[in-house]
């Protein structure tokens, strides 16, 4: 269907961009007052051929957790001032059509750092992981274990939740160096997981730090980034913020009897902090990470690195009870817009222009490809990837591979081709909206295309038999 719709999917993305930019502006404007940022809209991506770098670059990709798709200034929230944030996207390019890998956290890590369905693997089938049986099979290539095989320097910092040890652990797939958690969430000033026990740890050991979390992992990455490095290097920042429980540096007393909670054998119900939390809360954790990352990015200035340092920042799937995700509906663990669509920002002054956005559809296992073909490293031949390289696209201008984006989880279906989106709910019932028009997914075309419904369908059952069943899990 041609796109006559009043606010078409690239409309739709100036429409938020466009206030956001204002935003983005002044903010810059206060904020780095040195910084080479033109006083300009942003503008459609093209890429400029003949700027890449002679080097390979070094590779930062920050996660945040359960941030919401309009969660940034950069991206439409009303309240939540991200300055530095908006200061990357300035300065890089901002997607406005990007996904998560699934709808939560660990298949979401899943398909990072393997760069395939979360349904290729056993321990992708949790949703999340919740035990010590499941994990990523160390002997499964990953992003890490890719480029270190071609020369890169590895670290993971901060929130892996692929396994835990024995059998698990960064230092078993791939990454030199690991400094984190290794489940999916816990008290930021005890370090208690979902587990029930601590759980921070330098390698395989724990380590005992009792600081807010965020501050304990920004400082971590700080160091590495300025470290004076022989080769180029591969730092996966995931920060934990703003995953739940919801505490800020100042809430030592809550997280305190969080804590007390957590012992007393009350895990999950405490970590959920359902009773706690407030969209002030929210902004403030989310703030906090913005600080946090500019910390990182100022060390990465200082470290003379910058220029030739591709940077990518994303959220783990969309966002929770307090997050902004207007206009999407859903949220964490669904696949209606709202749980997968997420933030995406991507900087690299050596070889792509600032002040731009695309509109094209990506996801996580797109990054894997991407960072794999600009490292100069091959995928294993016997582990396919699913995702698509981006290099084309963002260094020669080239068009993104004609592909369908495909997520499963358990209760909910969905495959996106084009605009179009194909999604089947709890009750079975399937859905077919245009994302151009009605990104709210509010406007049910199934009835009135029942072809295109059918095709669709089918395209995701044809995926759907090459994973494994959740049985299997």
């Amino acid at each position: 269907m041609p796109d006559t719709s009043p606010v078409s999917r690239r409309a739709f993305g100036g429409l938020v961009g466009g206030g956001a930019v204002t935003a983005v502006a002044g903010a810059v404007a206060t904020t780095t007052p040195a910084a080479a940022v033109q006083d300009r809209a942003e503008r459609p991506f093209r890429a400029k051929p003949g700027r890449r770098p002679g080097r390979r670059p070094n590779f930062l990709f920050i996660l945040g957790d359960d941030l919401g798709w309009a969660d940034l200034s950069s991206y439409g929230a009303p309240h939540i001032r991200t300055p530095n944030l908006d200061r990357l996207a300035a300065q890089g390019v901002r997607f406005t059509d990007a996904y998560s890998g699934s709808a939560t956290c660990s298949p979401t890590r899943f398909s990072l750092y393997t760069g395939r369905y979360p349904g290729r693997t056993k321990g992708g089938l949790a949703e999340p992981i919740g035990s010590r049986t499941q994990g990523l099979d160390p002997h499964h290539p990953t992003l890490a274990s890719l480029l270190k095989r071609a020369g890169y320097a590895t670290a993971l910092i901060g929130k892996w939740h692929c396994g835990w040890l024995p059998d698990y652990s960064p230092t078993r797939s791939g990454w030199d160096e690991f400094f984190g958690n290794f489940g999916g969430a816990l008290e930021y000033f005890s370090k208690l997981g979902q587990l029930g026990d601590y759980d921070l740890y330098e390698g395989d050991a724990a380590y005992q730090d009792l600081r807010y979390y965020t501050t304990v992992l920004t400082e971590r990455a700080v160091d590495y980034v300025g470290r004076r490095h022989d080769r180029p290097w591969l730092l996966n920042l995931n920060f934990t913020t703003p995953h739940w429980p919801w505490l800020t540096e100042d809430d030592e007393e809550t997280a305190a009897g969080i804590a007390a909670r957590i012992r007393a054998g009350n895990v999950l119900g405490a970590l959920l902090h359902t009773d706690g939390g407030s969209v002030q809360k929210y902004k403030e954790m989310v703030e906090s990470l913005d600080a946090s990352v500019g910390e990182v990015l100022g060390a990465l200035r200082r470290s003379g690195q910058e220029e030739n340092t591709v940077v990518v920042f994303a959220s783990d799937n969309g966002g929770e009870r307090f997050s902004y995700q207007w206009p999407l509906s859903g949220g964490k663990s669904e696949l209606l817009e709202g749980g997968i669509r997420v933030p995406t920002l991507l900087r690299w002054p050596a070889a792509v222009d600032g002040r731009q956005v695309s509109h094209e559809p990506v996801y996580s296992p797109d990054w894997t490809a991407t960072l794999l073909e600009l490292g100069g490293a091959r995928p294993d031949p016997a582990y396919p990837l699913d995702g698509h390289s981006l290099a084309g696209y963002l260094l020669r201008g080239e068009d993104v591979p004609e592909r369908d984006l495909f997520w499963r989880v358990r209760g909910n279906r969905a495959l996106r081709r084009g605009d179009w989106k194909y999604f089947q709910d709890a009750d079975g019932t399937d859905h077919l909206y245009d994302l151009a028009a009605d990104a709210r997914e509010q406007a049910d075309l199934a009835g009135d295309r029942p072809a295109l419904l059918a095709e669709l369908k089918a395209a995701w059952e044809r995926i759907d038999r090459g994973l494994l069943p959740y049985s299997a899990a």
